[in-house]
């Protein structure tokens, strides 16, 4: 199959990974939730998620560069240990998955979270240090399924106490644990196609000046500005979900 694509949908493509890769570089998450509709209309859904990977491995690795002093190592080993061999399980499974009722629960657990986040303890989502081993598991076997579970990730992360900085670079180098495993996976089961490769390392180039601009702006922004973006990004994504279930 041809990489060549119309004008108007390489348009739409980089505008669409541009924007992605600047909302996660603030956010922390989200990009993926902004870029997976406009791959699945043109790719379709089995195509459009390993795409993904692709170029958010390339966009999260952006961003663990622009806030490496700041990434907390720990975190990242014992979330690694536990979402290496899900993410392995969980691509071995997605070529047969059936999609459309974990998308949906996904979009229902993202508005609790937001929900809860106001009206319930916060103390409930914080794990220990080593509680991350479980939650690397969870959500790499989801995200090897959904491609992405960025928005399930980030109140974990900063319930245990990480913002800003800490929060965008140590989130991103555990979802890059994440999608070089997926990638390795899908690649094995042919379900990452050449046209694919190729398609998600040019998204993953844009995603780069992203996520440059994102960094910018993220060092203007107050803590509770960014909070309040987190939540609004969350808000947003889980009606995504739902919708697109």
């Amino acid at each position: 199959m041809p990489l060549a694509l119309p004008l108007g949908d390489l348009l739409l493509l980089g505008g669409g990974a541009f924007l992605a890769s600047t909302l996660a570089a603030v956010a922390g998450f989200g990009g993926a939730a902004v870029l997976l509709p406009f791959l699945v209309v043109l790719f379709g859904i089995r195509d459009a998620i390993p795409i993904l990977t692709v170029a958010q491995l390339i966009g999260n690795l952006s961003r663990v560069v622009f806030n490496r002093r700041e990434v907390d190592l720990k975190v990242v080993g014992w979330f690694a240990l536990g979402g290496i061999p899900a993410a392995v399980a969980g691509g071995l499974l997605f070529a047969s998955a059936p999609l459309s009722f974990l998308t949906r629960l996904l979009g229902v657990f993202l508005i609790a979270v937001v929900l809860y986040r106001h009206f319930g303890s916060a103390a409930a989502l914080r794990v220990p240090l080593r509680g991350f081993a479980i939650l690397g598991a969870v959500f790499s076997f989801l995200s090897a399924l959904l491609g992405s579970v960025g928005p399930i990730m980030i109140p974990f992360f900063l319930a245990y106490g990480l913002v800003k900085g800490a929060l965008i670079g140590t989130e991103a180098l555990a979802t890059v644990v994440m999608h070089v495993t997926k990638v390795a996976v899908y690649g094995s089961t042919s379900v990452l196609t050449a046209r694919g490769l190729a398609v998600g390392l040019i998204l993953g180039s844009v995603m780069i000046a992203g996520s440059y601009a994102g960094k910018k702006l993220l060092d203007r922004l107050p803590e509770a500005v960014f909070l309040v973006l987190v939540e609004a990004a969350l808000a947003i994504a889980g009606l995504n979900f739902l919708l697109r279930g």
